[in-house]
């Protein structure tokens, strides 16, 4: 299978649990929560996103063969930790990413995160996933490592997914123009429910992808 990827490059995690350790970041294109084809975000259901996911004309973007998207992994990774570790986000990489490529990815010792908006089941074999559901969809993906929810959303309650099986829930202010409201919010709402911790975009604070 050949997979459309925006972009590919190595950084430190910004945000929830893994916030500060080294990655690889395969940003997939596409988002199945996006119906328009312009660059535009105007029919999307999360009108917030704050990613550009459209194309393949990013940094070391392009459309990939299984091999060669796991070679150019490999070549990215200069951190002197030995275990590689890589980031599929998106978009939504679940509209891509199947067992064959985690099959190589596994093959090669990559230990592999995903970063998915729980409408789409996953496939087995990864090792951390991070589920940030969006407000009027249809969450197929009821377990995994953490879930982060952007907050606030209109016509989303973050209690509503206490009962999934999550071992890290996470709120995150929404960046927007009302951000330092949003960050209120989200310190009271954490501090209301202790299941929650709070999750802060790190990579943003300190000007780092």
């Amino acid at each position: 299978m050949n997979y459309r990827i925006k972009e590919i490059y190595f950084t430190q995690q910004g945000e929830g649990k893994n916030t500060g350790k080294d990655f690889v970041f395969v940003r997939f294109a596409g988002c199945n929560l996006w119906s328009g084809k312009e660059k535009h975000r105007a029919s999307a259901i999360c009108k917030f996103c704050d990613t550009d996911f459209y194309g393949t004309d990013g940094v070391n973007g392009g459309i990939y063969e299984t091999k060669d998207l796991v070679t150019k992994i490999k070549s990215l990774w200069i951190s002197k930790d030995s275990e590689i570790r890589v980031v599929l986000t998106g978009g939504e990489p679940l509209l891509q990413v199947d067992a064959s490529l985690i099959t190589a990815l596994k093959k090669a010792n990559i230990y592999i995160a995903i970063e998915t908006n729980g409408t789409l089941k996953a496939p087995k074999g990864i090792d951390w996933i991070c589920m940030s559901p969006k407000a009027n969809t249809d969450i197929q993906l009821t377990e995994g490592s953490e879930i982060k929810v952007i907050y606030p959303q209109e016509n989303l309650d973050p209690a509503d997914f206490n009962n999934m099986n999550f071992s890290n829930y996470y709120i995150q202010p929404m960046d927007s123009k009302d951000y330092e409201a949003n960050v209120s919010k989200s310190v009271e709402f954490c501090m209301q429910n202790s299941n929650w911790r709070l999750s802060l975009q790190t990579h943003k604070i300190l000007g780092i992808r």
